[in-house]
């Protein structure tokens, strides 16, 4: 029954839309007819139904929450949830705050939908626990849909924060912080004095925003991330610490008050309070959750397997929590546990003094030996999520996890719940948040020399990475003797299927980068880049969409074309640049010695592809819209006609310089489809199939215009565009002969 529930939670995942009002009827009149039929497999089946309607009524209950809120400006009474982190609860610069909805225009509203908005700086400071009156415009998250990119919309949805705002008006209600808020603040104020007491707070309460980017990266690409953040593995440890720790009370009881009830309450008890002192975050919830089932099993004395264990637990969590079938970190956490007991069954570590004399198996000796089993197994056996979620692995993981996972199981979570529970005597607590502190610099230590371990891999690699579980498989049941030469065709066919032939000539990309513009012509894997998206303080479009979709695709920059100088054309350059140092560089105005000229009447031959710049007409030091290099690329069948930003004027220039040469298939829309664009005499010059727009969602300008959209519409041109297609993808297929 756990498998049933648990598969029909998943098939979730994988929906492109909830079933409608008659199906979801029709769905439940199945369910009854089943369910009277007095058979077991039609119950079964009346089983799975009613599991899949309880996720579906989940996703519709939350999408028309999302409607209903985001129709206009609203009345709320809300709660902040967000901790404040700032030096005595000030505010400096714009933070973005969750809110947790509990009324709107006088409604009730439940469950409480979250919100993240921008705290003005007018505004009295926040923290957690306060109540506000706001009048706020609100719209659902969405997300820069690329290949290779991050679907922040999915993480929205799955953590029940699935709407932005913009906070029009405000009153607060009760200015009173939360217990949880004046802990935080207090610990705060107590270990600022320590060098990485931006991971101690991490630690203790979930709370990451003062995490040091430097650091951050450093645990990205040694793999050891996961330990910085709350989760089973630190959950498991407060329980085993409280377990001890009843243990110790217990040596004070008298003889017939000692049980195992009472450990293993109060080591629920400590984990359910570490939960809480992480915001109860969707990820630490599900960790207490199978802690529950674990310790209820044993308190009852119900022996089960491991994997009935881990079925049930699954189960469970789908059916308090549909939706986190949509989640990355629930998907990490469960399958990194279905790997555990899959290596210690399939592979187990056995030696022939364990054979003969089983009491060795308890040698303290073998310990570096059985935690290397471990990590092995991990590493193998987790390579495909890794990949399908992360687009690369951590070659150094194996040894920076061996060095840093006892680090923090056994002295870092230790020190830190003991220096909780000791708040109230300040020499004593200061003494162990030092411990702690020491022993983060002891992890930081070998990982400056393992950063840069990190290995990008793309969607080619998928297949590849399930070799490890393909070969426990395969020594398991020693096909390697009795099956080599269907071995051998396996792995070769597997090795087709990741690099099989092209069936397209050559493509062309116009990314998701919101306001701006980034294209990517690709031909043999090879790529010339037209723009490269905006740029702002914390980074560009280049790190967040450009890059993640060129390693996903295992492409080569050859060239990089600059439309005209604007930031939300040029602003990924740099950090193209530093990636892809040979590329060659083509512009329209003069910034580097190293530019190329983009000029009317030039022309080269690329990858079989003809390139040819119709415009401008003369160089400047910095470009505006209509001096936008205007490019045709031919195939000699199909064409495409990239404009940049030109405006009307450059348009009729470009109408009375080259005429009759405009005609193309494909016609990037000039200047986001602004209404001082794409005149009718350029579109009847033009006259292509379809046209691209890159426009960004719920922008302020409200491009592309209505006006623009209709005259494309009454010249019989298809339209596609990136705030609603996302990343949009033309493949033009091989010509036979050529």
């Amino acid at each position: 029954m756990a498998i049933v529930l648990s598969l029909t939670k998943a098939a979730l995942a994988i929906l492109s839309q909830l079933p409608g009002h008659k199906l979801f009827v029709s769905l439940m009149v199945l369910t009854i007819a089943l369910w009277v039929s007095n058979n077991v497999i039609c119950r079964y089946f009346s089983l799975a139904i009613i599991s899949f309607l309880w996720g579906c009524w989940h996703g519709t209950t939350l999408l028309t929450q999302i409607n209903i809120l985001s129709q206009g400006d609203s009345n709320i009474i809300a709660t902040v949830k967000s901790i404040n982190l700032s030096d005595d609860n000030k505010q400096h610069d714009k933070q973005k705050v969750v809110l947790a909805i509990n009324q709107i225009d006088g409604r009730r509203l439940f469950p409480p939908v979250r919100v993240s908005v921008i705290w003005p700086d007018e505004l009295k400071p926040f923290c957690a626990g306060q109540q506000w009156k706001l009048k706020l415009r609100m719209r659902p998250i969405h997300s820069l849909l690329n290949q290779g990119g991050f679907d922040s919309q999915r993480w929205a949805i799955a953590n029940r924060q699935p709407l932005s705002g913009k906070i029009i008006s405000s009153n607060i209600i009760n200015n009173n912080c939360n217990f949880r808020q004046k802990i935080i603040s207090g610990i705060k104020r107590q270990i600022g004095i320590y060098n990485y007491h931006p991971i101690l707070l991490a630690l203790a309460f979930g709370e990451r925003h003062l995490l040091d980017q430097k650091n951050w990266q450093q645990l990205r690409q040694t793999g050891t991330a996961h330990l910085m953040a709350i989760s089973g593995l630190h959950i498991a440890v407060a329980a085993s610490f409280g377990a001890l720790l009843a243990r110790a009370i217990q040596f004070f009881f008298p003889a017939n008050w000692v049980g195992v009830g009472f450990p293993l309450f109060f080591s629920w008890l400590m984990a359910i309070s570490y939960v809480w002192l992480a915001g109860a975050s969707p990820p630490t919830m599900r960790a207490a959750l199978a802690l529950t089932l674990w310790l209820t099993l044993r308190g009852f004395g119900v022996l089960c397997g491991a994997w009935q264990v881990w079925i049930w637990t699954l189960a469970l969590i789908l059916v308090t929590d549909p939706l986190a079938v949509l989640s990355d970190s629930f998907w990490l956490s469960c399958l990194a546990v279905a790997a555990l007991i899959f290596w210690w069954n399939w592979v187990p570590l056995t030696s022939v003094r364990s054979q003969t004399n089983p009491a060795d198996r308890k040698n303290w000796r073998n310990l570096p030996l059985r935690w290397l089993h471990l990590q092995l197994g991990m590493l193998l056996l987790l390579m495909p999520l890794q990949v399908g979620l992360f687009h690369g692995v951590s070659l150094s993981a194996l040894v920076a996890n061996m060095w840093a996972v006892p680090i923090v199981s056994i002295i870092t979570v230790p020190a830190v719940l003991m220096a909780l529970l000791t708040s109230l005597m300040p020499a004593v607590a200061s003494w162990l948040w030092y411990v702690a502190d020491l022993s983060i610099n002891m992890i930081f230590f070998p990982l400056n020399t393992l950063q840069k371990g990190w290995l990008a891999v793309g969607k080619n690699s998928i297949l590849a990475s399930y070799s490890g579980w393909l070969a426990v498989i395969i020594w398991r049941f020693q096909w390697w003797k009795s099956h080599s030469i269907a071995v051998l065709v396996l792995c070769l066919v597997l090795w087709g299927f990741s690099y099989g032939k092209q069936e397209y000539r050559w493509r062309v990309d116009m990314l998701d980068v919101g306001h701006g513009l980034a294209v990517v012509i690709e031909r043999a894997g090879k790529v010339i880049i037209f723009d490269t998206g905006m740029q702002w303080s914390a980074g560009s479009m280049a790190s967040k969409v450009i890059l993640p979709y060129l390693s996903w695709r295992g492409l080569h920059v050859e060239q990089i074309i600059l439309s005209h100088d604007h930031r939300d054309h040029t602003g990924g350059l740099a950090e193209l640049i530093e990636a892809f140092p040979q590329a060659d560089i083509r512009a329209p105005f003069f910034r580097r010695e190293q530019f190329m000229l983009c000029r009317r009447g030039d022309s080269w031959q690329w990858q079989g592809l003809n390139f040819e710049v119709l415009w401008p007409g003369s160089l400047t030091q910095n470009s505006k819209n209509d001096d936008s290099c205007v490019i045709r690329i031919d195939d000699g069948k199909h064409s495409v006609l990239l404009t940049g930003d030109l405006e009307n004027k450059g348009e009729y220039q470009v109408i009375r310089e080259h005429g009759g040469k405009l005609d193309s298939t494909i016609l990037q829309v000039p200047h986001h489809g602004s209404k001082t664009s794409s005149t009718p005499p350029f579109l009847r010059s033009v006259k292509p199939a379809l046209a691209l727009a890159s426009v960004a969602r719920y922008n302020s300008w409200r491009l592309p215009s209505k006006k623009v959209r209709c005259r494309y519409k009454k010249n019989n041109i298809a339209w596609r565009d990136t705030s609603v297609s996302g990343q949009i993808s033309l493949f033009f297929s091989i010509i036979i002969g050529k």
